[in-house]
């Protein structure tokens, strides 16, 4: 007791010396230049939550300011062992800009994946490259600027403290003493800091699926060094605790795979086994697109045909993370997620995984893909034959010229019209084939409108004018908006489409044949655009405020909801006019197809919707998750009633729960070669 009670007059006495010899303001004047270094590099992170997260809350949160403090403080310390004034500033203001790049980079990065960058990304900047004009326009805005004003200010301080530090000593007591004071302010920090933490809180920065609640909770800078900690961890872990994992995997697959009633036969069992099969990868398609018209022309007339006509998953998700098309086909063909770190087309591309057209390979089926992209980007020539395509048809096979190019490659209508002669050579030679398509002119930055064609967003009306003649008035609308022009483009997608099938059918290739259709992921088109969209006031040209009748509330629950994409199953010999309402994900495909097709895989995460209906969950990479009851939000830990009914703290907690294991198991059958090493050991 005497000893706590000593220790506190200590720190009063201590208290008492700092305000009466004004130590801090002596401390700032002295060192005002690292002073304004951590002021500069606070005020840029602040800004980064602030900008990104949208929230009162989440610029005031104390926990992230005090870790990203102690960062900036604790690696600004190291200046003071430098001997020469000039070299300390010089060591600054390098840290200063790193910082600044990180908190830019991030925020680029936000506007485009709802989420925070990582250092696995850089293995994956050859493949970012190509899009770069898509970069520039749609994602990169002025907000994204505003942490160089920081930035700018203090080289600008520097330039007026110059006489401070030019040509100048330090003295190498001061400089220890200095040192030390920082390291230890920072430590304090960084303790004060970890005591506050939440075990739930531990756990997310440990597994980091959810970024966003990462940076809001621990902030950028020490989520930017926990990051590059993990991106290291993939090559550390998978040469330890294989054992652990693999029990964890097999446990988990058990429990599932003994769930009868998830994987009994159903009245679509068999139903299309031995046809051929062509899978339509469409870039960017929406599902909303297919009921939205203007002027009474429907932007994807062709696609809306063919969901009515054939089996249509009305609610489906895509499941994407960082490799966006390449997470695509990985969670479509294998029924796996993305990973947490990289992307596994690039740095998992040597595991085993069970894909569709291994299974259909099995089964005596030719497998080829088609894209008229470069065969290496999203490293596709190699991760399509660990897939089992016997054959890749990419950019070298196809004529592609400056006139046949739109965006990122040859348009698709070359790209469908010069597939079919290769598709006329497959029928001839193989009994039963399974091909993918993968098209590419609906890609962002959907800036090459007048390569589209004629489809006007705007609204035109007929008036009578004050001599009483009618005529033709024309609103706006979303002409010359980004969503405007990626109408737009799905409106070209569409035709292509249209235009595919009927040579097809021609060619007599619809015979004995199934077409599938998937949207690979949303358009990745900012929030406001919608708002227009949905609350567009024609005689003002401008948008309804939100307290008028006629505003149509479009939050950040509508814009998450409102990116799910198609998923279609369409035959020319049967007409199905099938809607499937419930809610279902990309890694429900391939169970779902395989039930259809003759094939089951028990590595498949995903599950039959025509067995789990409403049962079913859809799994986010970033944590979040979606029932027919719930959207739930792991960042905000908020969630939205889907049925305008109260929804059980239980609920909530349980699915939650089985997020993170999902999660959890997927990266480790990728990372661990977990499906390899178990035929291994069941062929022995």
């Amino acid at each position: 007791m005497n000893k706590v009670k000593g220790l506190k007059n200590k720190i009063i006495s201590k208290l008492k010396q700092i305000k009466e010899e004004k130590l801090i303001s002596k401390y700032i004047k002295e060192n005002i230049i690292f002073v304004m270094y951590v002021i500069i590099n606070i005020i840029n992170s602040t800004l980064l939550r602030a900008v990104t997260m949208k929230s009162l809350s989440n610029i005031l949160l104390p926990k992230p300011l005090i870790a990203d403090l102690a960062v900036v403080i604790i690696l600004g310390s190291f200046n003071f062992l430098f001997k020469k004034n000039k070299n300390q500033v010089i060591y600054l203001s390098i840290l200063t800009f790193i910082f600044t790049f990180l908190c830019t980079a991030n925020s680029i990065y936000y506007t485009y994946y709802t989420s925070f960058a990582s250092f696995s990304m850089l293995s994956l900047t050859q493949f970012i490259a190509p899009v770069g004009d898509a970069v520039v326009e749609n994602v990169l805005q002025i907000k994204d600027l505003v942490y160089l004003i920081p930035l700018f200010v203090f080289y600008i301080f520097l330039f007026f403290h110059k006489k401070d530090y030019k040509e100048k000593y330090s003295i190498k007591r001061k400089r220890k003493d200095n040192f030390t004071k920082a390291v230890i302010s920072g430590a304090i920090l960084l303790i004060l800091f970890c005591i506050t933490l939440t075990p739930l809180e531990v756990s997310r920065f440990i597994k980091q699926w959810n970024k966003e609640y990462v940076v809001q909770r621990f902030g950028i800078y020490v989520y930017q060094l926990n990051d590059g900690v993990t991106s290291l961890q993939p090559k550390i872990n998978s040469m330890f605790g294989y054992d652990k994992a693999a029990k964890e995997v097999r446990e988990y697959l058990d429990k599932k795979n003994s769930q009868l009633e998830y994987s009994k036969e159903n009245e679509y069992t068999n139903i299309f086994k031995g046809k051929n099969v062509i899978v339509i990868h469409a870039e960017s398609l929406q599902t909303f697109v297919f009921d939205t018209q203007f002027n009474g022309q429907e932007v994807a007339p062709n696609f809306k045909r063919l969901a009515q006509e054939g089996i249509y998953f009305s609610n489906y998700y895509s499941q994407v993370s960082v490799g966006t098309s390449s997470d695509a086909e990985l969670t479509f063909n294998t029924s796996l997620m993305p990973t947490k770190s990289g992307t596994a087309f690039v740095s998992y591309s040597d595991r085993t995984y069970e894909s569709t057209p291994n299974k259909l390979k099995e089964m005596g089926y030719y497998t080829f893909s088609m894209h008229g992209n470069t065969a290496d980007y999203w490293n596709r020539r190699v991760m399509h034959e660990n897939f089992g395509y016997d054959r890749f048809y990419s950019k070298i096979d196809y004529n592609v010229t400056k006139e046949n190019t739109i965006g990122l490659g040859i348009s698709d209508k070359d790209f469908f019209d010069q597939s079919i002669t290769y598709l006329e050579e497959i029928k001839k030679e193989h009994e039963k084939y399974y091909g993918l398509l993968i098209t590419l002119t609906n890609h962002t930055p959907f800036s090459e409108v007048s390569k589209y064609g004629e489809f006007d967003v705007d609204i035109k009306e007929k008036v009578t004018n004050e001599n009483g003649e009618e005529e033709e008035k024309v609103y706006p609308y979303m002409e010359g908006t980004k969503l405007g022009n990626y109408f737009k483009s799905v409106h070209y997608a569409d035709e292509a489409m249209g235009e595919f099938i009927e040579k097809l059918d021609e060619k007599g290739l619809l015979d004995n044949t199934i077409l599938v259709i998937y949207g690979d992921h949303d358009a990745r088109l900012s929030k406001s655009d919608y708002v227009r969209l949905y609350n567009y006031d024609k005689e003002n040209d401008d948008v309804y405020s939100s307290d008028d009748p006629n505003y149509v509330k479009f939050d950040n629950y509508e814009y998450e909801l409102n990116r799910k994409v198609p998923f279609i199953i369409w035959s020319k010999d049967t007409k199905y006019s099938t809607e499937v309402p419930y809610v279902m994900g990309m890694y429900d495909a391939m169970p779902t197809l395989g039930n259809m097709l003759g094939f089951k895989n028990e590595y498949a995460l995903g599950h039959d919707i025509f067995n789990i209906k409403d049962n079913n969950i859809v799994v986010f990479p970033n944590g979040n998750w979606v029932t027919n009851k719930v959207y739930y939000n792991a960042q905000k830990g908020e969630y939205l009633s889907l049925m305008d009914e109260a929804i059980d703290a239980n609920y909530i907690e349980e699915n939650t729960k089985y997020t993170d294991e999902l999660l959890g198991i997927s990266n480790n059958i990728i990372v661990f070669d977990i499906i390899k090493k178990e035929m291994e050991q069941n062929n022995e």
